[in-house]
C-alpha cells in the first residue's frame, strides 16, 4: 500500500513539472572571470574564449577580466586560447540565471616553437609529476551521479579502482588498501574527517561531511603522489571549492534525501567573496518512523573567504565542522534482528572541525604558499548493559585529536624546470579515557587514561622537466617526515620517501608512462597511544613504526578523440611494518570497517602485505550529450600470515566494475545511470566454542570470531543499478531544480556475513546460561532495497 503510494505521488509529480515546463519563456544567465599566467598571476590581455561546443565567443581585456552574456541555463565549459600558452578547456561548471557564474582561468607558458603545432584542445589535462593514476571529477558528475543523493563521499565510490561495500558506508578502498590509508585536503588544507560518525583512525562513515554546493572539482591520486603530500598509503584527494559570487549576495535551498542546506554566497567587501552552508539531518525522524533501533541525527558547517590582497597576493580561510548526535530507538525491539543490534551497538557521538588559511604571494617565476590550520574531533562511545542506564557502563570511551599545522611550499619555473619544495611542522595532542570489560581467554578489564604530545616535522621537494620537444618528461621527488614518538621515528632518514615518474609521448594521442616510489603513513593516534592497564605506551614499547608501501605503476594512455580517453594501468604495492594485531593474530587494516574505533590495541609492526592487479578505464565527454564512465579494476590483496604464506586481506575483491552515463536531454532534463559490481570481499567465520561461553559473551555481546581462519569464507559478488533524473527551471529572478534518485533499482539483495545471535523463547526473550554457555543460532545477513529519494534545490 505504501509502495503504490509512492509511485502515485511520484507520477504526479513529474505530471507537474512537465506542465511547468511548457509554460516557462527562455532564461539566460552570465559568465565572469579571469585569465592569468598560472606561474606570476599576470593577467592575460586578448586572450580568446569559447563555450566549448559552440561558436560563442569573447576576449579578455588588460585586466584579463572577460565577461559572457545571455548564455543559454546548464553546464558549460570554456575553450581558451593565448600566443605563448598552452590551450586549455576548462573544468565544468553551471550557468544558471539566478546567479553570474564566476571561473578564474590559469594558464601554462609553452615554447613559441612548441606552440606551431597544432593541437586540439582537450578537456583531458596530464600533469607531469603524476603522469599514472590520476582521475579529476568536474562538478556536472558530482552533482548528476546516480546513487548518490549529491554525497561526495559517494560520488568518489564511482571512481576507478574504488572498491565499495553495501553495508551503508563510505568507506574508501583503493587498490586493495584499507580505508584508514588515504588522506584529503580542501583546497590545499588537510581535513582528517571526511564523513559524519566517521571510524575514528579510519576514513570510513555512513553520510559525507562535505557539501556539494562547494565543490568544482576533485582530483584522486591513487599512486605517484606529488612530494608535498604525505602519510598516505593507498591515495590523496584534492577537493577545490568554487569562489564567493563578487557581485552580489546568492542563496540557495536544498532539501534532500536526508537533510536540510542553507548556502549563502556573495561579496563582504570590494576585494573578499565568501560562500557559507549550514546543514542539518532528519535520520531521527525517518528512522522512527521505519523502526531502526538506533537514531543519529548530524549537523555541518562549511565556509570560505578568499581576499585578494594585491595583484601578487591572495588570502583564503576555510573552514568546516560536524556535530553528529545518536540514541538507541528502544522501542524498535520487534525483531530479532533488531533486538541483536539493541542489545550490542553502543551509543555514539561525536563532533570535529577543521579551519585554516591559504596564503598564496606570486613572484614573476613562481608563487608561495603558506598553509596553517587546526583540526579537533572528539568521539564519545558508552554501552550499559541491556541498555540499563541505571547498572554501571560496560563500556565507556572518550577521545580528542587535536592537530596544529604549518606548511611551506614555493613553486618555481627556472628555464624548462619546474621545482616545488618546501618543509612542514606539526603540534598534536591526543588524549583517551578508556573503560572497556573484554574477554581473552578470561574476562578481564581494559582501563587507561592516554594523553601524547607529538611534534612533527617534513621536509619535501620535487623536479620536473620535459625533454625531446615535451614528448618525454621526468619527474623525482623526495620526502621525509619525523616525529618525537620514539628515537626510530625522529630519524628522517628512516622515513626517507623518493619518487620518480616518466612519461613519452609515442604519438600525439597516445602516451606511455610510468612511475615508482615509497611512501610511509604514521599508524593512527589511537595505535600510537594505548596504553596498558599500568599506563605503559604498549605500542612504543613495541617498537612500532612508520608504515610503509613501495608502489609499481605503468600504463598506457590513448586519446582517440579529444573528447575521448582510455588507459590501462598495472600496479603493484608493497607493503611492510604494517601494525599486527596481538590478541587477534591479523593485520590491523583488515579491522578499519566498523563503526567506532580502529586501532585502539597492542600492536607490533611485523605485518607485510601486497596488492596488485591492473585498471582499464574509458571516459567520453560530450557537451551537452553523453558523459560516459567505465572502469574494470582487477585487484588481489594479501597480508602474509605467521608461516609466510600470503591471505587474503578484507579488501581482496577481485573485480571491480563502475559503468556511469548520463545524457543532456532538452529542455533542461537530465538522465543518468550508474551499474556497479564488486567481487564478494573475504570474511572470517565465527569462534562458536568462544562465544557461547557466558563470561564471554556478556562481555561484549555478540559474537568472537576465529582468527585462527582469518578470512577463510567469502561473500557472493553483488551489484547494483542507480537511476536518477534531473529537472531544472530558470525563472526571471531564481531558479529551481528537482531531482528524483533510485538506488539499487532492481532490488538485488547483497549477502553479508552471518550474525551470531543467542536463541530465544517464543517471546523472543533469549535463553539462559546452562553450565555457562548460552545457546546461540547463526542468522542470515543481507541487506538491500529500492531506495528513492526526491531533492530540491531553490535558488536566487
Amino acid at each position: 500500500m505504501k509502495q503504490t503510494h509512492f509511485y502515485s505521488s511520484l507520477l504526479m509529480a513529474l505530471g507537474i513539472l512537465l506542465i511547468i515546463s511548457t509554460q516557462i519563456s527562455a532564461q539566460t544567465g552570465t559568465i565572469r572571470g579571469r585569465v592569468f599566467n598560472e606561474k606570476n598571476n599576470e593577467p592575460l590581455p586578448f586572450t580568446n574564449l569559447v563555450i566549448f561546443g559552440t561558436n560563442i565567443g569573447s576576449t579578455t581585456d588588460l585586466d584579463g577580466n572577460f565577461l559572457f552574456t545571455g548564455i543559454e541555463p546548464g553546464f558549460v565549459r570554456l575553450q581558451v586560447s593565448a600566443v605563448g600558452f598552452e590551450k586549455k578547456v576548462t573544468e565544468e561548471f553551471l550557468v544558471t540565471n539566478a546567479r553570474a557564474a564566476n571561473i578564474d582561468i590559469g594558464m601554462r607558458e609553452v615554447d613559441l616553437q612548441l606552440e606551431e603545432v597544432v593541437v586540439e584542445a582537450s578537456p583531458f589535462q596530464r600533469r607531469e609529476e603524476s603522469p599514472v593514476s590520476l582521475r579529476r571529477l568536474g562538478i556536472s558528475e558530482i552533482e548528476r551521479s546516480p546513487g548518490s543523493n549529491r554525497d561526495i563521499s559517494r560520488v568518489i565510490q564511482s571512481l576507478p579502482g574504488v572498491a565499495f561495500t553495501p553495508a551503508f558506508r563510505n568507506d574508501v578502498i583503493i587498490r586493495g588498501g584499507g580505508p584508514n590509508e588515504n588522506r584529503f585536503f580542501l583546497d590545499g588544507v588537510e581535513i582528517p574527517n571526511l564523513n559524519h560518525f566517521a571510524t575514528q583512525g579510519a576514513s570510513g562513515g555512513p553520510v559525507g561531511i562535505i557539501n556539494v554546493d562547494f565543490i568544482r572539482e576533485v582530483e584522486m591520486y591513487s599512486s605517484a603522489f606529488p612530494a608535498n603530500r604525505g602519510n598516505a598509503l593507498s591515495s590523496v584527494f584534492e577537493f577545490r571549492q568554487v569562489r564567493g559570487d563578487s557581485e552580489k549576495m546568492n542563496f540557495r535551498g536544498t532539501v534532500g534525501a536526508s537533510d536540510l542546506a542553507l548556502t549563502l554566497d556573495g561579496p563582504l567587501s570590494q576585494n573578499t567573496t565568501m560562500i557559507f552552508s549550514v546543514r542539518r539531518s532528519y535520520l531521527q525522524f525517518l528512522f522512527s518512523v521505519i523502526g531502526l533501533p538506533f537514531l543519529p541525527t548530524y549537523n555541518d558547517f562549511q565556509f570560505k573567504t578568499d581576499t585578494r590582497l594585491s595583484d601578487k597576493s591572495e588570502l583564503t580561510f576555510i573552514g568546516i565542522g560536524a556535530l553528529d548526535q545518536f540514541r538507541l530507538n528502544l522501542d524498535a525491539n520487534e525483531t530479532e534482528d533488531q533486538r541483536f543490534i539493541l542489545d550490542y551497538l553502543p551509543v555514539n557521538e561525536q563532533w570535529n572541525y577543521t579551519i585554516g588559511a591559504v596564503y598564496r604571494r606570486f613572484r614573476d617565476n613562481g608563487f608561495d604558499r603558506l598553509v596553517i590550520s587546526r583540526n579537533m574531533l572528539r568521539n564519545f562511545s558508552y554501552k550499559h548493559p541491556d541498555n540499563d542506564e541505571s547498572l554501571p557502563r560496560t563500556f565507556d570511551y572518550e577521545s580528542d585529536e587535536i592537530e596544529n599545522k604549518i606548511r611551506y611550499e614555493r613553486t618555481t619555473e627556472m628555464g624548462n624546470y619546474r621545482f616545488i619544495y618546501g618543509a612542514g611542522g606539526e603540534y598534536a595532542k591526543y588524549l583517551n579515557d578508556t573503560y572497556q570489560e573484554v574477554f581473552f581467554e578470561e574476562p578481564f578489564v581494559i582501563e587507561y587514561d592516554s594523553f601524547l604530545e607529538l611534534y612533527k616535522w617534513n621536509l619535501f621537494g620535487q623536479v620536473t622537466r620535459s625533454f625531446m620537444d615535451d614528448a618525454l618528461s621526468l619527474s623525482f621527488g623526495v620526502r621525509t617526515d619525523a616525529n618525537n614518538y620514539s628515537s626510530n621515528m625522529a630519524n628522517p632518514l628512516n622515513q626517507l620517501s623518493p619518487r620518480i615518474s616518466a612519461s613519452y609521448q609515442l604519438r600525439d594521442n597516445l602516451t606511455l608512462s610510468a612511475s615508482t616510489g615509497r611512501f610511509f603513513q604514521l599508524p593512527s593516534y589511537t595505535t600510537l597511544g594505548y596504553r596498558d592497564n599500568e599506563g605503559v605506551l604498549r605500542n612504543r614499547e613495541n617498537n612500532l613504526t612508520f608504515i610503509s608501501v613501495d608502489h609499481y605503476v605503468a600504463g598506457l594512455e590513448l586519446l582517440p578523440t579529444p573528447q575521448t580517453k582510455v588507459t590501462l594501468e598495472g600496479f603493484f604495492k608493497d607493503y611492510n611494518n604494517y601494525p599486527f594485531s596481538v590478541v587477534d593474530g591479523v593485520p590491523l587494516s583488515s579491522k578499519s570497517v566498523e563503526f567506532g574505533i580502529f586501532g585502539d590495541e597492542e600492536v607490533t609492526s611485523t605485518s607485510n602485505g601486497r596488492a596488485y592487479g591492473a585498471e582499464l578505464f574509458y571516459r567520453e565527454q560530450r557537451f551537452k550529450n553523453l558523459n560516459i564512465i567505465l572502469s574494470y579494476t582487477f585487484v588481489r590483496s594479501e597480508f602474509e600470515d605467521t608461516d609466510g604464506g600470503y591471505i587474503p586481506s578484507s579488501w581482496d575483491n577481485r573485480h571491480i566494475v563502475n559503468l556511469t552515463a548520463t545524457r543532456k536531454l532538452p529542455r533542461n532534463w537530465d538522465i543518468g545511470a550508474k551499474w556497479r559490481f564488486s567481487g564478494g570481499a573475504p570474511f572470517t567465520p565465527f569462534d562458536l566454542e568462544t562465544s557461547q561461553r557466558q563470561d564471554a559473551w556478556d562481555a561484549q555481546r555478540q559474537g568472537y570470531l576465529d582468527y585462527s581462519r582469518f578470512n577463510e569464507n567469502r561473500l557472493k559478488s553483488f551489484h547494483q543499478l542507480d537511476l536518477r533524473i534531473d529537472k531544472q527551471y530558470f525563472f526571471d529572478n531564481f531558479s529551481l531544480m528537482f531531482y528524483l534518485d533510485i538506488q539499487n533499482a532492481y532490488n538485488f539483495q547483497a549477502e553479508l556475513a552471518p550474525n551470531l545471535l543467542r536463541e530465544t523463547d517464543e517471546n523472543g526473550t533469549p535463553l539462559p546460561a546452562e553450565n555457562g554457555e548460552y545457546q546461540l543460532k547463526e542468522l542470515r545477513n543481507s541487506t538491500g532495497t529500492v531506495l528513492p529519494s526526491i531533492g530540491i534545490m531553490f535558488e536566487f
